[in-house]
């Protein structure tokens, strides 16, 4: 074989597990760094597909087809949490997976997720392991009404939780997990929800992105907004969860951490919500507002590449498209001071995300 062209610089390949709106957001990111991307996902109408420079369409516990992607990448990521856990193990035993196997583990059960973060110090609503009626009959009288009863695994956008008020919520709540292992949460009084979004290299080195602040709608993100209304030094706390987080997990790439926020009569105070080992809906913001996006910094992480400052330099409002509302994107586009990105889906559903659109206005804090 002949040796490398020395004036041709290397041409790193990335595997991305999911074919979203994410993944393909990946995919973007990478190529504006010379990195090349293939997508796998059993889905042939995956929107990722589209912009990456490969594909693979089969099921996540394929090996052969799993094999075949590992041959033809230097570095495996992936854009949700929930890849099972043997389809991580095989890929990992031939070809780097990024962020490692450990942050999948923590983050897809919300038991191991929460006892991660209490063993951390990091402050988490009251919890309890829940099997049975009975252990949620117990539960209940040590945390006390109200509180959510939710999976251990695959919830989101508030799917797999049911709320309990009084007594006579618990037989439902129950019945409604379907015999899957759950966790009962106390309820907590927040003020707001915020998230903190962390890039970390493989060098250990991590940057962290400012604080944006959540508003949701029907339990699907809606807004974020930076800079969030929140005292500097608890925008500092936050940071240094998402950063102590991403050390512990031995993370590379970027980990979000959702917060609530709370108003105490000692001041503002921080309770951690869930880890997401990727990057994140709230932080979508990032591709208009950041001199590097959260996209770019997970990719340059687990390329292996300098991470960079993901500086600010705008305020913004993120906004998502949910369902027909991405209908008229025409309106998006001729808004001074709005980016719009629609994700290429092939069919709107209520619910569904189908883009965002960034708005931006100068810079009005200087922290």
């Amino acid at each position: 074989m002949p040796d490398p062209d020395p004036a041709r610089p290397p041409v790193l390949t990335v595997g991305i597990l999911g074919g979203g709106q994410l993944g393909r957001m990946l995919a973007l990111a990478g190529a504006r760094l010379g990195l090349k991307s293939v997508v796998f996902c059993p889905d042939p109408d995956s929107p990722a597909f589209d912009v990456a420079a490969d594909r693979i369409v089969a099921a996540y516990d394929d090996e052969a087809a799993l094999a075949d992607f590992a041959s033809r990448v230097d570095v495996v990521t992936y854009e949700f949490e929930n890849v099972p856990a043997a389809t991580a193990a095989f890929l990992d035993a031939r070809v780097p997976v990024r962020p490692g196997t450990r942050s999948l583990a923590v983050s897809q059960d919300r038991l191991t997720e929460k006892t991660f973060l209490t063993e951390l110090g990091i402050p988490t609503a009251p919890f309890r392991a829940v099997d049975t009626l009975d252990d949620l009959t117990a539960a209940i009288s040590e945390i006390g009404f109200p509180a959510v009863l939710k999976t251990r695994r695959f919830g989101y956008d508030g799917k797999g939780q049911v709320k309990i008020t009084d007594p006579d919520d618990l037989a439902h709540a129950f019945e409604a997990m379907n015999g899957a292992p759950a966790i009962l949460e106390g309820w907590v009084p927040f003020r707001r929800e915020i998230s903190v979004l962390t890039a970390r290299g493989l060098d250990g080195q991590a940057v962290t992105f400012d604080v944006p602040e959540n508003e949701h709608s029907r339990h699907i993100l809606k807004f974020s907004r930076v800079p969030a209304d929140l005292r500097a030094e608890t925008a500092e706390r936050a940071e240094a969860i998402g950063e102590k987080v991403a050390a512990a997990l031995g993370h590379v790439g970027v980990v979000a951490v959702e917060l609530f926020l709370l108003e105490t009569a000692e001041g503002e105070r921080l309770v951690a919500n869930e880890i997401a080992p990727r990057v994140h809906n709230s932080g979508h913001w990032t591709e208009s507002a950041c001199l590097i996006s959260q996209f770019e910094a997970h990719m340059r992480a687990v390329a292996g590449l300098p991470l960079g400052q993901p500086t600010r330099h705008s305020d913004v409002v993120m906004e998502n498209l949910i369902g027909d509302e991405a209908l008229d994107p025409e309106r998006f586009l001729a808004e001074p001071g709005a980016s719009l990105h629609l994700y290429g889906k092939a069919e709107i559903r209520p619910g569904r995300k189908m883009g965002h659109v960034n708005r931006i206005r100068p810079r009005t804090d200087r922290r």
